[in-house]
């Protein structure tokens, strides 16, 4: 029995108020029906029951919502949850009502008539929780409310939200620390799943809460194989499906990087599976509609972005695959802690590339600009007179999206405001230095990320020590792909796909041809006409160069007044021998097929998926021939008569 399962049993759910207990103990055992805290949690509740303010940082299903329901429960009255997600709301509120306790919510998405019965109710002193989003505290005549009957006990969910340094900043959480103030002395719980040392001084900066007591504890999770392998985009379905048709790596969740990847990668995991997309770019229904047959269990797999899973109560989930390169450690720790949360052993899989760290510098390059853009804009703001979006862009000339991140950017460092109407007003001066240095730290992100997917270190110590648990940075897990290669299905998978093989063995003939040839020309004459983009190509290069299967040597020389970089491809003697493994295994699979004018022929090109062609111009002869260029298939080394 675990403390966050809602099973009830030796429990009293619907104890009157009066009649309950102020232990934690006591109220572990008669309201949640557990008879055992998990490790650390009833220190936590001890200390937020005798009303100091504290942060807790505990990694995903180790039970944080307990140790603000228990402690609350102690100090009676009611508890003030912050929480940023409308359904983690829903879920939690849900819970508890289930164990007989008064919680309630107002959020966007309920009727007024609903809010004001809970305004009622709370003003009366009928709740045992209330949770809001930290926008509510903005509203007119809701901090007031709260000022006249303060809460017990105020828990700050997902607190790392209120960093700037963090993976999932927020600004409406940034106010939270002046409007709270307001509420004081009642305590302050800071709760969250992913915090470096960095993002904990700024929760506590931000909240107010200095002498906050600190209960930093166990980031390893000792059930979870990481497994990570350098694979290009055309190739990462293929691998996600062959591991997905197996039982056992069901209940499933599939990160991908943009939304029109979710709703490619659902489309084809569903021919096969029960599986279905969720994102932000679809209806809140359709979205509540997935998450809760995901739960049930009538869907087995989903493919998301990273706005699913915050608060999702799912324990059997087996296996979370990561379609691209995250954009922080931060924000894939808590992605893969929704795996194996009822302990049983649960795959975390990561495919990437260097073309993803492409895209998230393009996407970097938008979402902070660079300096000069905010400047830009400044200048042409007014302290007194408000400007639409539209008028700042027509006055600057940058794209909407790189406008609208330049405002909020500016709004967060304290360079400009918003009106009622939501128009904009110059702030106050000062900002560019803070603007910079999250500018920067964002930049470390995205290399501490690759950094990770790149390294020969255990990834699990890796990401314990990204989060200073320094008990458990020096230990390894045994399970990774690092401790265990050889347990490792990910490495052996790609490398056994048909486009891989085939990009080798056209490479690596072509370089037993004739020594140092260059990169660049072997791309075009070998590699183009055959639908591979040079970026796969590049990375298929990067990869056999580490494994030393070819050699890059690289030189330069200067012309028309600048550095060109020239690369040259060495076979080596590990190549020749990966050559020829390759052309018995070739061999092994070749059957003479028959190929006549009008045949329709679907092959496999690396990283680009399947193409189709069709043979309608040529002779069988000619045929052959083509399909030679295009890539070696069994079609085109067959013998035919």
């Amino acid at each position: 029995m675990t403390p966050d399962s809602v099973s009830t049993w030796d429990a009293h759910p619907f104890l009157p108020a009066s009649k309950r207990p102020r232990d934690v103990r006591d109220l572990l055992r008669l309201i949640f029906g557990h008879t055992e805290f998990r490790p650390h949690q009833e220190a936590v509740c001890r200390a937020a029951a005798q009303g100091q303010d504290l942060l807790l940082v505990m990694p995903t299903g180790a039970g944080k919502s307990l140790c603000f329901q228990i402690p609350g429960l102690a100090r009676g009255g009611t508890t003030l949850v912050i929480s940023p997600l409308v359904a983690l709301m829903e879920d939690q509120v849900a819970k508890l009502q289930a164990l007989g306790l008064t919680a309630d919510r107002i959020h966007a998405g309920r009727a007024s008539d609903a809010s004001r019965q809970v305004f009622a109710a709370y003003h009366q002193g009928r709740l045992d929780f209330l949770f809001v989003a930290p926008e509510r505290l903005a509203a007119p005549g809701f901090l007031e409310m709260l000022v006249s009957r303060p809460p017990t006990l105020i828990a700050v969910d997902e607190a790392h939200c209120i960093s700037q340094w963090g993976h999932d900043f927020r600004p409406e959480y940034r106010m939270l620390g002046p409007r709270l103030a307001r509420l004081r002395p009642t305590p302050i719980m800071a709760l969250t799943a992913t915090a470096t040392a960095q993002v904990q001084e700024d929760i506590i900066h931000q909240l107010g809460i200095p002498e906050a007591q600190r209960f930093i504890h166990g980031f390893r999770r000792t059930n979870i194989a990481i497994e990570i392998g350098e694979l290009g985009p055309g190739d990462r379905l293929e691998i996600a499906q062959n591991i997905l048709t197996n039982p056992a790596s069901r209940p499933a969740i599939v990160y991908a990087p943009t939304r029109k990847h979710t709703e490619r990668y659902a489309t084809e995991l569903a021919k096969v599976l029960k599986a279905a997309p969720y994102h932000a770019g679809m209806p809140a229904t359709d979205r509540d509609l997935v998450q809760a047959a995901f739960v049930r269990g009538d869907v087995d797999v989903v493919v998301a972005t990273i706005a699913f899973g915050m608060g999702i109560d799912k324990s059997n989930i087996r296996t979370v695959i990561h379609m691209a390169l995250p954009s922080t450690i931060e924000g894939y720790y808590q992605e893969i802690g929704r795996a194996g949360r009822d302990g049983r052993p649960s795959r975390a899989i990561l495919m990437h590339s260097f073309v993803d760290r492409r895209t998230h510098e393009f996407l970097f390059e938008k979402n902070y600009p660079d300096v000069q853009v905010l400047q830009q804009l400044y200048r042409q703001l007014s302290p007194e007179t408000p400007m639409s979006r539209e008028q700042l862009q027509r006055l600057v000339g940058h794209d909407e999206d790189v406008v609208t991140a330049a405002i909020d950017k500016l709004r967060v460092h304290g360079g400009a405001a918003l009106d009622v109407e939501g128009q904009v007003l110059r702030g106050q001066p000062g900002w560019g230095p803070s603007y910079l240095s999250q500018r920067k730290h964002r930049a470390l992100q995205l290399l501490q990320v690759a950094q990770f997917a790149a390294s020969s270190e255990c990834r699990m110590r890796r990401l314990v020590a990204h989060f200073g648990d320094s008990e458990e940075a020096a230990l390894t897990c045994g399970l990774c792909g690092v401790c265990r290669p050889a347990s490792v299905g990910i490495a052996q998978d790609s490398e056994a796909l048909p486009s891989t093989r085939d990009f080798d063995l056209r490479l690596l003939r072509t370089l037993a041809t004739k020594d140092e040839q260059a990169a660049g020309r072997i791309y075009r004459e070998v590699f183009e006409r055959g639908g591979v983009e040079r970026s796969q190509f590049e990375h298929r290069l990067e990869l056999l160069g580490r494994r030393e299967v070819i050699r890059i040597k690289t030189s330069s020389f200067y012309k028309d007044g600048q550095w060109i970089e020239v690369r040259k491809l060495c076979l080596t003697p590990l190549g020749s021998q990966r050559m020829g493994e390759l052309e018995i295994s070739l061999r092994s699979m070749i059957t003479p097929p028959q190929i006549t004018v009008g045949t329709q022929v679907i092959h496999k090109v690396y990283g680009a998926g399947k193409v189709e062609q069709t043979v309608a111009e040529f002779g069988v002869a000619k045929a052959v021939v083509n399909f030679q260029t295009v890539g070696l298939r069994k079609v085109a080394a067959a013998q035919l008569g």
